[in-house]
């Protein structure tokens, strides 16, 4: 094996010792392997222990693959290493000799590994890695790695009564939630405890930290929480955005200069890198910087140390660099627009950041707290929203996510008048009062049919929840699930998203 791959898995151990929620562990072993192996779809499957045959996938990478058609395909494959009790790589699913042709014929697959995860002689779950026509093919050196990563895995996961635990996830505790709402993360949500795990996680392990998701999504809140529960924080945290110096002044920005560098250097600066020694700087938006510049940092990554330009020594620093795109730094990445090296070198703990879209149910939390911020800001007395303005705000389209949603609010409030503690639609400007009260038109419907959305409405969000498994959200809802089918072709729901 290479020096790089020995790297890789003594980070990648390091940071497994460091966590101590299961699905957390669960969710960066499989979103570790994606990234390594540019793969399409990475899977966890655990055996649940309740039966040794039923699988739970904890974590697939979005493609366009049909979500029944790959848990087919997915069973095809972990099944012959059952049989064959040994990792399999295939590097042409199509022409492999040890699967019948049908099974492949019309799925857009070309290369895939699957090694189990063993403890004590027991397959306790399995990795899957699975990649599209056209994308890179697996190699003997992958799946080598891939087998040691399931070694490295397997430890961690030996505990049986936590994997019983997660097929049977009990809500998160308050004090949780009420941890990061001090901070200016609100919400309750699946998708946002999610998202609480993994800060908890990541401010556990001292290691690099990339996040990905929308403008607007909060990634900045995100990164000063990290910082200020890690062992980090009592030093220095600077946020950079990388898209607002120029192209010119970048380099002399992050590095520092010494005196005579260049016209108008007059003096000695040391540069945000060096600022941030001991503590976290945060780059924003890292994919705006040049090719040229993505060279120079990475050096500051294996190397530990900057040189100032003009300068012919180098200053040791120690930095924890959390970067955050807009953009998935994969696509620019297969694009040439961000270097591959870099990438790897900055992925270790990934993160991604649901948008306000994904995480609706936070809507009302959110709007209630900002309306109390900016109303104590201008000096009013504003508490709560009307539950007819929540239903409106949830039932919106949020683009800008939890920026948007801030300037919203923000908005309204300027135009409320001092002695409103609860706005109501009259308190709004005429034309959002003309849609609230389309929309609560809706809700004077007959008994039946107002009940029957309301069924239909907690069914597709269990369904979403459960990632539309359908067992899954049978055991969510109480229902046996023949019911649950029934309901579903009655009400003609249907999946039409594909991933």
């Amino acid at each position: 094996m290479s020096n790089n791959s020995w790297n890789i898995l003594f980070e990648f151990a390091e940071i497994l010792g460091k966590q101590t929620e299961f699905s957390e562990l669960l969710r960066i072993i499989s979103a570790k392997t994606s990234t390594l192996f540019e793969a399409d779809i990475a899977s966890i499957l655990m055996v649940n222990p309740n039966t040794d045959d039923t699988y739970k996938t904890v974590f697939k990478k979005e493609t366009v693959i049909d979500k029944e058609q790959y848990s087919i395909i997915r069973s095809i494959i972990i099944g012959w290493v059952i049989l064959n009790k040994k990792p399999i790589l295939i590097q042409d699913c199509k022409n492999d000799k040890r699967f019948k042709n049908s099974f492949f014929e019309n799925v857009p697959l070309k290369t895939a590994m699957c090694t189990p995860i063993i403890c004590s002689n027991r397959n306790i779950g399995y990795i899957v890695i699975i990649n599209k026509i056209g994308k890179k093919t697996f190699s003997d050196d992958d799946l080598d790695l891939l087998t040691k990563i399931s070694l490295i895995s397997a430890p961690y996961l030996r505990n049986v009564q936590k994997v019983k635990e997660f097929f049977d996830i009990p809500l998160p505790e308050n004090t949780l939630i009420n941890k990061y709402r001090k901070v200016g993360l609100i919400g309750k949500s699946r998708r946002f405890i999610q998202l609480l795990n993994s800060i908890e996680a990541a401010s556990k392990c001292d290691v690099r930290v990339v996040l990905e998701g929308e403008t607007g999504t909060g990634k900045e809140r995100v990164v000063k929480a990290i910082h200020n529960l890690s062992s980090r924080s009592g030093f220095p945290f600077i946020a950079v955005d990388c898209g607002a110096i120029p192209n010119n002044l970048i380099e002399s920005e992050l590095f520092g200069h010494v005196r005579g560098a260049f016209t108008g250097a007059n003096s000695e600066r040391n540069g945000i890198i060096r600022d941030a020694n001991k503590g976290t700087l945060f780059l924003d938006e890292i994919s705006n910087l040049s090719l040229e510049m993505q060279a120079k940092l990475l050096r500051v990554l294996q190397e530990g140390e900057v040189r100032p330009v003009g300068s012919s020594k180098n200053i040791p620093v120690n930095v924890r660099f959390i970067a955050a795109s807009s953009t998935p730094l994969l696509e620019l990445v297969e694009s040439n627009e961000f270097r591959q090296d870099l990438y790897f070198r900055l992925m270790v703990y990934p993160i991604q950041i649901p948008t306000l879209n994904e995480r609706k149910a936070d809507i009302p939390l959110l709007a209630d707290f900002f309306l109390v911020k900016f109303s104590r800001q201008q000096k009013k007395k504003g508490e709560f929203f009307h539950k007819g303005i929540h239903k409106y705000l949830k039932d919106r389209n949020w683009k800008g996510n939890v920026r948007e949603l801030e300037n919203f609010v923000e908005r309204i409030v300027t135009i409320l008048k001092p002695d409103i503690d609860i706005v109501k639609n009259e308190h709004l400007p005429d034309y959002l009062q003309k849609v609230i009260n389309s929309i609560e038109k809706k809700d004077d419907l007959p008994l039946t049919e107002q009940l029957e959305n309301f069924e239909r409405n907690i069914i597709l969000k269990s369904l979403d929840n459960c990632e539309w498994n359908q067992s899954e959200s049978a055991r969510d809802l109480h229902l046996p699930e023949q019911t649950l089918r029934y309901k579903m072709k009655k009400m003609g729901i249907v999946r039409k998203n594909k991933f």
